[in-house]
């Protein structure tokens, strides 16, 4: 585990895998870098260079008592990749409002080093519910959330992950073990900071930062994601930015690396390739079709 200063003081655990073209992974929230580790270890096999961070107020990362905003948040992103020698044709890859630290790192930093960008399950553009922006979520959900969580904090998460995963009465998409560690991991973080970046991500509108999402963009969502729901996010990202591409999970939920970590990861390769989606599911496609045709040995 690295530990990297930032210039606050503030010091945010950083972690690596593989060799080669950087691809640095930007954490949901109430989660850490480790989320990421089914995509990182992919990611390494398949010739890049993974690096994930624990968010300021997140996991084994410090807990200053400032500094959850999206500036920071985008600047905190910027020493990271100045750190780890990821300032040339790097790849940023954002899940949930990770994916706010994408949009205002290009607006704010100028997109400096990056090359490719993944919105997965993310909250860009803006997520909120507004006069314009109608599929939004409404204000009063984000107060419920915070009311419960200075209420009973712990036992907040213990439902919120549930919607977070897709867990019903009738389907159970990850096991207990990961609803555990999701809980056992947003306890590793600090109260505060957790209602100040849940605020952060709830409140901020990205719009005005998608003009400068200009390289190539491949935006990723869940068509039942309850908890970001698409039609604000993943499809307004790919009606307004030219250089968005965007593949629909169908039927899935909000915490694709977790149910969906080997076609997320594919889908990832296959665009830092230079491969479309269609042309890698067609692929897909004709094998699964030819073993249907050989039959069972």
């Amino acid at each position: 585990m690295t530990m990297i200063r930032m210039r606050d003081g503030t010091h945010l655990r950083v972690k690596t895998l593989g060799t080669g073209r950087p691809v640095v992974l930007i954490h949901g929230w109430p989660l850490s870098a480790d989320s990421w580790d089914a995509v990182m270890i992919g990611l390494a096999e398949s010739g890049f260079r993974a690096i994930a961070y624990d968010r300021r107020g997140f996991g084994r990362s410090d807990q200053p008592p400032g500094g959850y905003d999206y500036d920071t948040f985008a600047d905190d992103l910027a020493e990271v990749m100045a750190a780890t020698q990821a300032t040339q044709d790097a790849a940023l890859v954002g899940f949930s409002m990770g994916g706010g630290e994408i949009a205002r790192y290009m607006s704010r930093h100028g997109g400096r080093g990056v090359s490719h960008a993944v919105l997965v399950s993310s909250v860009v553009p803006y997520v909120l519910r507004t006069d314009d922006n109608p599929h939004g979520v409404p204000a009063s959900v984000f107060e419920e959330m915070t009311e419960g969580m200075k209420t009973d904090f712990r036992a907040f998460f213990t439902g919120f992950f549930r919607q977070f995963y897709g867990v019903g009465i009738l389907k159970h998409p990850v096991s207990d073990e990961e609803l555990q560690w999701a809980w056992n991991t947003t306890m590793q973080a600090g109260q505060y900071a957790t209602l100040q970046a849940a605020a952060a991500f709830a409140y901020t509108d990205f719009r005005p930062d998608l003009p400068h999402l200009t390289v190539p963009t491949l935006v990723i969502h869940g068509t039942a994601d309850a908890t970001v729901p698409i039609e604000a996010t993943g499809r307004a990202v790919a009606a307004q930015v030219p250089s968005a591409d965007l593949v629909e999970y169908e039927g899935e939920p909000h915490g694709l690396f977790a149910t969906q970590a080997q076609r997320l990861t594919r889908d990832i390769v296959a665009f830092l390739r230079g491969e479309t989606i269609e042309a890698r599911q067609g692929m897909l496609d004709a094998l699964t079709a030819d073993a249907l045709a050989v039959g069972p040995l």
